[in-house]
């Protein structure tokens, strides 16, 4: 079986641009980020997959006024497996994309793919249709020659994994019970390095925080009439960095960094001019925490470093957490790792690797609700960049990787 798979992955190049093509020729981007969100897509991809022969095919859509349609659909394709009591394989990508960002950055229309060799350019093409496309061509492998998988094999396509997930998976979990079983094996191919041999089990644990800083307004020249906002929610981000990353300094080296990242970025404006005293100040923090440290030991912290910071300097200090999550670890020694790692071996002649990374994923959802789930992909990490591109060879590869798991008993 395995050579039949193979020899239609390898003449599949031809199937895959056009994929990838009608993809890209629907945006989907969400409505937080100026999109209509995926309906379009979804629709697309429906009837490709119909058109090639993936029939079982179910929607759930959640509700969202603000997208095209008012829901933020997911698409599900199920090829039943020749045994449906061993673990059912699932492939997970997502629909939804970036927006693209400076247009004079871009050599060609970022909604166009245009293929140079081995090499295909277009917003999307790697985040995360690289991974979609492979999951589809690995299942049309096995449905256009015949061929029974050994275990039922699941494709999900999600919405909304590019701003949390709230219309996505985390929306699927909450409200249809039992659509994943506990020895379900789920393989999310979103994140990777260039030779394939890193496969990420754990996430850090991770806290954005908005924080608004109110004293009083005054005149430049008359400080002692005023509370300097700015002035306090400066020494309050200086304090939270430096005293939390010493407070949470422990290391562990299966994550890069091999420590809990605390970093102060967005800073929204406040007074107009120079010559006027802030009476609000508003910052905010991007925290990524290792799992040994629950969040809510960090806010603790927080509210110590708040409260001096108020002592300090006279102001009132309130923070809102603008996204807060929490992820178990897969095992290494877990079935599905060990599986995903053998076909690597065999595929790509690399040695795998266990990794952890600071970045969230659809994962964090899965592991969560005790479902072991593993992120991978061979990839160029262009996502999000000016000209994302992707390679044949990438996509064609971890098809195959994906049609030896169908088929693993």
């Amino acid at each position: 079986m395995k050579e039949k798979l193979f020899s239609f992955i390898d003449g599949s190049g031809d199937l895959a641009v056009e994929l990838q093509t009608g993809l890209c020729k629907h945006p989907a981007i969400s409505p937080e980020s100026g999109g209509e969100g995926e309906l379009d897509k979804c629709v697309f991809l429906e009837s490709w997959l119909k058109g090639q022969g993936i029939t079982q095919l179910e929607r759930y859509d959640a509700p969202d006024s603000r997208a095209k349609g008012g829901v933020r659909p997911s698409l599900l394709a199920t090829i039943p497996g020749r045994d449906d009591s061993l673990s059912r394989f699932w492939v997970m990508s997502h629909l939804d994309v970036v927006p693209p960002g400076e247009a004079s950055l871009w050599t060609s229309d970022p909604w166009t793919v245009v293929r140079d060799g081995n090499r295909i350019i277009g917003r999307g093409v790697e985040d995360n249709q690289q991974g979609l496309t492979s999951s589809v061509l690995a299942a049309l492998a096995h449905v256009k020659q015949g061929l029974v998988p050994e275990r039922t094999v699941k494709l999900l396509f999600v919405a909304d994994e590019e701003n949390g997930s709230l219309y996505g998976i985390d929306w699927i979990i909450k409200n249809n019970p039992g659509f994943f079983r506990k020895d379900d094996l789920v393989l999310i191919p979103d994140s990777g390095d260039k030779d394939g041999a890193a496969i990420e089990i754990a996430e850090k644990n991770s806290l954005w925080l908005k924080l608004t800083t109110r004293g009083v307004q005054a005149h430049g020249s008359r400080p002692d009439q005023g509370i300097n906002a700015h002035l306090a929610g400066a020494d309050l981000g200086l304090r939270l960095f430096y005293g939390l990353s010493e407070k949470f300094s422990v290391k562990d080296p299966l994550f890069e960094p091999d420590y809990s990242t605390f970093q102060l970025t967005k800073k929204e404006a406040n007074v107009p001019n120079i010559n006027t005293i802030p009476g609000e100040d508003v910052i905010y923090f991007d925290m990524r925490i290792l799992p040994c440290f629950p969040v809510k030991e960090v806010l603790k912290e927080v509210d110590i470093i708040k409260a001096e910071v108020e002592k300090k300097h006279g102001v009132t200090i309130e923070y809102t957490p603008i996204q807060q999550k929490e992820s178990l670890p897969t095992s290494p020694e877990a079935p599905l790792i060990k599986m995903l790692s053998r076909c690597i071996e065999e595929v790509y002649q690399v040695k795998t690797k266990t990794i952890g990374i600071g970045g969230g994923t659809v994962a964090a959802f899965l592991r969560n609700a005790g479902i072991d789930s593993a992120v991978w992909a061979r990839i160029e990490s262009t996502a999000h960049q000016p000209n994302e591109n992707a390679l044949l060879d990438n996509i064609l590869g971890d098809a195959k990787i994906m049609a030896l798991m169908m088929s693993s008993n």
